[in-house]
C-alpha cells in the first residue's frame, strides 16, 4: 500500500509546521491537513493519484467490531517515529457523528491520552500495544485525544521500530 501511496509529512493549516507523524491513507477518501485547511479527498496530496482500496481484513475488522450499518470510506495511516506525539484534538471532518472510530495499534507501544468533549476535561492516559484495536463511539466519539509518546522497543514488528495506527472513518451519512 506505501508503494502506491507513498508516507507523506502533513502540515498545520495556519503556521505551515510539519506535523511529527508521518501519514498516507487508503480507501475512497483519504485524511490530509495542509495549509488549506483539514479535510478529505479522493487523491494522495503528493502523487495526485487515487487512495489505493482498503484490504479485506481492514474492511472485516470494521464490520465485526463497530457492527455500523455502512462501510468505512477513509483508512487513515499515521506512522509514529520514536519521538513522534500527537496533540489532544477531536476527529471532526467527518458529516456524521454516530459512525464510530476504529483505531489499531501495531509497533511500539504509545501513550494514549483521552479527554472529554470539553477541551479542559479531565484527561487519563494508558498504553495501546501492538495488536490493541479501540472504538470511540457514543458520547466518547468526539472525546479529545491524542499520543503522548511512543515507547521504543516495546515491539518488534517494525524493524527499524516505532508505531502504525490505523484509524478506519465513515465520512459521510449512509444513503437510505
Amino acid at each position: 500500500m506505501v508503494r502506491a501511496a507513498p508516507l507523506f509529512t502533513p502540515v498545520m493549516p495556519r503556521t505551515g509546521k510539519p506535523f511529527s507523524v508521518r501519514m498516507t491513507n487508503c480507501g475512497p477518501l483519504g485524511w490530509v491537513s495542509d495549509r488549506a485547511g483539514y479535510r478529505y479527498q479522493a487523491t494522495h496530496p503528493v502523487t495526485g493519484r487515487p487512495w489505493p482500496a482498503m484490504p479485506a481484513a481492514v474492511l472485516a475488522l470494521w464490520e465485526e467490531i463497530t457492527g455500523y450499518a455502512a462501510p468505512p470510506e477513509a483508512c487513515l495511516v499515521n506512522f509514529y517515529g520514536a519521538q513522534a506525539k500527537m496533540g489532544l484534538h477531536q476527529d471532526r471532518d467527518e458529516e456524521d457523528f454516530e459512525a464510530p472510530l476504529l483505531s489499531v495499534s501495531l509497533g511500539d507501544t504509545a501513550r494514549f491520552r483521552l479527554g472529554g468533549v470539553e477541551r479542559g476535561d479531565p484527561t487519563r492516559s494508558f498504553p495501546l500495544a501492538s495488536g490493541d484495536v479501540m472504538m470511540l463511539t457514543g458520547p466518547l466519539r468526539l472525546a479529545h485525544h491524542g499520543i503522548d509518546r511512543i515507547v521504543p522497543a516495546t515491539s518488534t514488528l517494525l524493524a527499524e521500530g516505532g508505531r502504525i495506527n490505523l484509524t478506519l472513518r465513515r465520512v459521510t451519512r449512509p444513503r437510505s
